[in-house]
């Protein structure tokens, strides 16, 4: 838990570095398998697998977090709840609609292009969960209480996003937008343990390793987002026409835009806010160290 009354005095740079070489040999190996063995690679993303034990993981960590924030055990339970069961339901609703194909990219109606939903997916979700729970004072509360490298270790998982440079090397979307989404996806998932080692401090400038980690997350779903709408078809392709981005809008792949992204922009967001809180509050009390 990163508290306010002390300071590391020297930056953990060895188990920075140790937890980024653990995460890049075990995300080697897990992609090396999926190439070597494409069934595995189908099985899992066809069958959720992946997008299951995440959404698990963070309710799991979620549970962890609030147990180590030192609220009462009611509190607890209301706020896991609270928080769990709409995330729960939004990845049923995800699920439900990319099953029956409502992201594809549609043909224009009567010269009209149709309403892209997938944009829609992306973009207000994280719009309405952050401002409910920028305005909740019991998440507030639990933020300012709760470990600040959970919400930035949790991130691991974006290593995932090296799907889109598997499915790009078997030629089935396009390098403008698989290089930069699955470039960067990568490069957050294997720095996330690392920059949660240096937040763990309760350094100020461990705080600034965390907010500059996140901004880099959120820049690669700008990159990622940006760079799908230009190579998907309708309106916004500006991109690959000649081998557009078709499956993006598919399932299970489409799971990734609709619900991973949204998602972990709100883990950037909240993480932001936490970091800068325990910063303004650690300035506050220098009396306390």
């Amino acid at each position: 838990m990163v508290a306010l009354g002390w300071e590391r005095s020297t930056p953990p740079h060895g188990a920075a570095m140790a937890r980024l070489a653990a995460v890049a040999a075990l995300t080697a190996a897990w992609f090396a398998l999926v190439w070597r063995v494409p069934e595995v690679g189908a099985t899992f993303n066809t069958v959720g697998v992946v997008r299951v034990a995440i959404h698990v993981v963070t309710l799991w960590g979620l549970w962890l977090g609030l147990g180590l924030s030192g609220v009462s055990p009611e509190v607890r339970v209301r706020v896991w709840f609270a928080i769990a069961i709409p995330l729960t339901l939004w990845l049923a609703a995800i699920w439900v609609l990319a099953v029956d194909g409502i992201f594809r990219p549609r043909p224009p109606v009567d010269g009209r292009p149709p309403l892209p939903l997938l944009p829609i997916a992306i973009l207000l979700p994280p719009i309405i969960a952050t401002v409910l729970l920028w305005r909740s004072k019991r998440v507030t509360a639990v933020l300012d209480a709760m470990p600040a490298t959970w919400l930035v270790g949790l991130q691991a998982y974006r290593v995932f996003g090296g799907f889109f440079l598997i499915n790009y090397a078997r030629g089935l979307i396009p390098g403008e937008f698989a290089l930069p989404a699955g470039i960067g996806d990568v490069a957050v998932g294997l720095l996330a343990l690392a920059a949660a080692a240096y937040v763990a401090t309760g350094t100020s400038l461990g705080r600034r390793i965390g907010i500059a980690w996140n901004v880099l997350g959120l820049l690669d779903f700008v990159s990622a987002i940006s760079t799908g709408f230009m190579t998907s078809p309708g309106p916004f392709q500006l991109l690959a026409f000649d081998h557009p981005n078709t499956l993006v809008g598919t399932f299970p792949t489409v799971m990734i835009p609709a619900f991973a992204v949204p998602s972990s922009i709100v883990l950037h967001i909240l993480s932001i806010r936490q970091l800068v809180r325990l910063g303004r509050q650690s300035a506050a009390a220098p009396s306390s160290r």
